[in-house]
């Protein structure tokens, strides 16, 4: 069974920054694809990084792109979303999960298997 736990979430300026954290138990989170995916109310749940387990290639939304960055702690089953530059609208709940893709990702939230809570996420101008 695994369990994903986020935290890092928190209020901050327009041009602040965050640290999310994704806290992982059992042993998938190594060979798995981690994502980070946000909502904001009224929306609907959306893609924001991916990173694979094997050549550990990073994808981005274009929304989040030289503005976030994800990344991972295998050995301590962490993953991690940097986020600089916020802006108001990057305002959500976001989520960590993890997918098996052999090696690739995708962007849709049905392609994974193990989601988080979520951690709220509130930039304010």
């Amino acid at each position: 069974q695994v369990q994903l736990v986020e935290s890092g979430g928190g209020l901050v300026q327009a041009g602040g920054s965050l640290r999310l954290s994704c806290a992982a138990s059992g042993r998938t989170f190594r060979t798995a694809t981690m994502g980070w995916f946000r909502q904001a109310p009224g929306k609907e749940r959306e893609f924001v990084a991916a990173l694979t387990f094997i050549t550990s290639s990073t994808y981005y939304a274009d929304s989040v792109k030289g503005r976030f960055t994800i990344s991972r702690d295998s050995a301590k089953n962490m993953g991690y979303l940097q986020m600089n530059s916020l802006k108001p609208e990057d305002t959500a709940v976001y989520y960590c999960a993890l997918g098996r893709f052999g090696g690739g990702y995708s962007t849709a939230t049905t392609d994974y298997d193990y989601w988080g809570q979520g951690t709220q996420v509130t930039v304010s101008s």
